[in-house]
């Protein structure tokens, strides 16, 4: 096992207006996944989709997932090179910065939390530069 995390889903209500606060926050282009029946994704684009650790929004219309959660399980998404960057377009995309950007440790890195447009609580990562 080369990792604890193969696959993340991020429940949303309103996949478009979710869509376009991840892309404008995190500066990326969300990938459609619609061929599945009940179900539409956009997933996060990654470098390999066989070693990487893959994730999406995920819309419903039903109760299977549940978004506006606070509480429970946090997952972090990588915001390299700095958290600052992300967590500076949050507001404007109409989430909440609720942990500013905060040191870990000098080797750790950087970390901040924010509420998505969905009311979902996602944590965002860096990690400092190697010298």
């Amino acid at each position: 096992m080369t990792s604890a995390i193969s696959w993340f889903e991020i429940p949303v209500l309103d996949l478009n207006r979710a869509q376009q606060f991840y892309e404008a926050i995190l500066g990326v282009q969300l990938i459609p996944m619609d061929d599945f029946p009940n179900i539409k994704m956009r997933m996060f684009p990654i470098d390999d989709p066989m070693t990487g650790i893959g994730g999406a929004l995920v819309h419903t219309g039903d109760s299977f997932f549940k978004p506006s959660s606070t509480e429970g399980p946090l997952i972090y998404l990588n915001a390299n090179p700095d958290v600052q960057r992300v967590l500076d377009k949050v507001e404007a995309a109409g989430g909440k910065v609720i942990i500013p950007k905060t040191e870990i440790s000098p080797e750790y890195g950087h970390m901040g939390v924010f509420i998505d447009s969905e009311g979902n609580r996602i944590g965002i990562h860096s990690v400092p530069a190697m010298k």
